[in-house]
């Protein structure tokens, strides 16, 4: 049965900061939303809403015909769907799983292999956009799996994000947002450095936005998050410790490609920085206060 609002009920993993606007675009959309997060108070307004809570992720997959999830690191992803009485062992035939955390392209092969041994159809999606994207149901979301699957899950996608792209098979989509992380780790570098450069010289940084954003500099980075910087605001849109997990990730799957990423190592080492002076739970772009 094609998935529609009539037909399917959606169970939604981890409502963090992201997870918790992608779960109100699904009920804004007319979707039944079950919901399990591992702090219930957390989900309050979530439930006020009209969301369904469950005490375990595979309690919620019981019930549900699809089930998107987003937590913190892999080995959230592997307990949730690969323990007993996880989700793959909860879920019935026919039920699609959509991960969208940030995670090991190895991990979404195993658990595609694991899903259609169960007669289910998983998909690795993450996104990127940050907690703005999330917002404003604007992620861009890199899909690897089966394209018939792919195909079916394009009504929940929509609801949550604009650029969607199936990139592959079973892992793609994961190592896209391993080449995402790449590209934003060296230009948060670049972004940081030159504000600081611009404030040692005596620069308005306003106005030095102003100039160098639309130009060749320009990045989504140097426009959504430098106003932070500039403001003194360093909360999380994406965590400095999630970060550090997701270039981990792309340094191991390099290694085993066997190339090198120096700009990328250099990221992590600066960000390492940060989260031992106390900051993994601010922003990514709190990489500033290195130099500050």
């Amino acid at each position: 049965m094609a998935i529609s609002p009539a037909a399917t009920k959606v169970g939604f993993v981890g409502t963090g900061v992201m997870g918790s606007s992608m779960a109100k675009h699904l009920l804004n959309g007319g979707y039944e939303v079950h919901i399990y997060t591992r702090t219930k108070e957390k989900a309050a307004e979530l439930l006020e809403l009209g969301m369904v809570w469950h005490d375990s992720p595979g309690e919620l997959a019981s019930v549900c015909g699809a089930i998107i999830t987003i937590v913190g690191y892999p080995s959230d992803v592997e307990d949730i769907y690969l323990s007993e009485g996880g989700i793959i062992g909860s879920a019935k035939p026919g039920t699609y799983l959509i991960d969208m955390t940030t995670s090991s392209p190895a991990l979404a092969v195993r658990i595609h292999e694991a899903a259609a041994a169960a007669g289910q159809h998983s998909l690795d999606a993450p996104v990127s956009g940050g907690d703005i994207g999330a917002r404003n149901a604007a992620l861009s979301i890199m899909v690897g799996g089966d394209e018939a699957a792919f195909t079916e899950v394009q009504p929940l996608l929509s609801l949550m994000g604009k650029n969607i792209v199936l990139q592959g098979g079973p892992g793609a989509g994961q190592h896209t947002k391993m080449v995402n992380q790449i590209a934003i780790a060296s230009n948060m570098i670049g972004v940081c450095e030159a504000l600081v450069y611009a404030k040692h010289a005596g620069l308005n940084l306003e106005s030095v936005l102003r100039s160098i954003e639309s130009g060749a500099a320009g990045s989504w980075s140097l426009s959504n998050l430098a106003p932070r910087v500039i403001a003194g605001n360093f909360e999380p849109g994406f965590f400095v410790k999630h970060f550090i997990k997701d270039m981990g990730i792309a340094l191991d799957a390099a290694a085993e490609m066997g190339i090198e990423l120096p700009g990328l190592s250099l990221a992590k080492e600066l960000y390492g920085r940060l989260a031992d002076a106390g900051l993994a739970d601010k922003g990514t772009h709190a990489l500033y206060l290195a130099w500050d």
